[in-house]
């Protein structure tokens, strides 16, 4: 009996033995099991709450991207249409401005220009700019300046002649040199005859002719007599060929159509003056006047 006792409580042992071993290793693989699954598992839902985050997130950028569209078109058309309506006015505006600006200075150059001031009296010297000497109604001579006719103008005068003459022209300087004295006769018979406004148009008053410069030359055609001193002499032939050849020679033609308000006198055809052939042949080739020559 003790032996069979003893044999059973090693085999009732061994028994619990193996089956604790065997639920020991179950319970491990459980653990290992329970630890792996979640491991694979939890990226997966880790992924899956991020994607579904992101198409969440993705969902609300949209949205907000969307909803600022459509409430900024609007605003950028409303900006775009104000400077349209405004811009244009302004440059209008300034444009107007500039050219309002301008024109009051071009009325007053054209008065000053054609009108004595009462504040220039004859001065001790004539004007000479660059060389050039300048009579007009803003640059008087002194009442002694008595040069006579200039011999250089003369010579270039024959010269000229002697050209035109090969064209079957033949020029005139029918009036040239005019002391103070002579030009105070004339310009009082023209002040009796038309009046001291109509006269100061077409006459220099005393101290103020470019004749008693010396170096001033009416001219006109032999055989064309009633065109002297007319407007008619730009149209002869005589009159044409001087217009264009006379600056090949020192002479410009003093006063030019439409030049007026700068030169202070009304055109006339007949009228030239020596300056010289450098000054003259810039003036010829540019179109402009003595006074814009010299930059008064």
């Amino acid at each position: 009996m003790p032996i069979l006792l003893v044999i059973g409580a090693a085999s009732w042992y061994f028994l619990q033995t193996q089956n604790s071993a065997s639920n020991v290793e179950d319970v491990a693989k459980n653990e290992v099991q329970t630890s792996q699954k979640p491991a694979e598992e939890q990226p997966k839902e880790e992924k899956a709450t991020e994607e579904t985050n992101e198409e969440s997130n993705e969902i609300e950028k949209t949205e907000e991207t969307k909803a600022p569209e459509k409430t900024e078109e609007p605003k950028q058309q409303e900006t775009s249409k104000e400077p349209k309506e405004t811009d244009p006015p302004k440059e209008q505006a300034k444009e107007e401005d500039a050219a309002a600006a301008s024109k009051p200075k071009k009325q007053e150059t054209a008065k000053d220009a054609s009108s004595y001031s009462d504040t220039i009296g004859l001065p001790g010297k004539p004007t000479v700019i660059n060389g050039v000497l300048l009579a007009n109604k803003q640059h008087p001579l002194p009442e002694t300046y008595a040069p006579g006719e200039s011999q250089e103008a003369r010579s270039a005068f024959e010269e000229m002649r002697q050209a035109a003459l090969k064209k079957s022209i033949d020029l005139v300087a029918f009036s040239t040199y005019r002391d103070f004295a002579r030009q105070k006769e004339l310009y009082k018979g023209y002040v009796a005859k038309d009046g001291q406004k109509a006269a100061d148009r077409y006459s220099a008053r005393p101290g103020y002719s470019e004749h008693q410069t010396g170096l001033a030359f009416d001219i006109g055609e032999a055989g064309q007599e009633q065109h002297w001193a007319s407007a008619s002499f730009g149209e002869t032939k005589g009159g044409k060929w001087l217009a264009e050849n006379a600056h090949n020679y020192g002479f410009i033609l003093r006063y030019p159509k439409g030049s007026e308000s700068i030169t202070g006198y009304m055109h006339e055809s007949w009228h030239y003056r020596y300056v010289g052939k450098k000054a003259a042949t810039e003036i010829y080739k540019k179109g402009i006047t003595l006074e814009q020559y010299l930059g008064v």
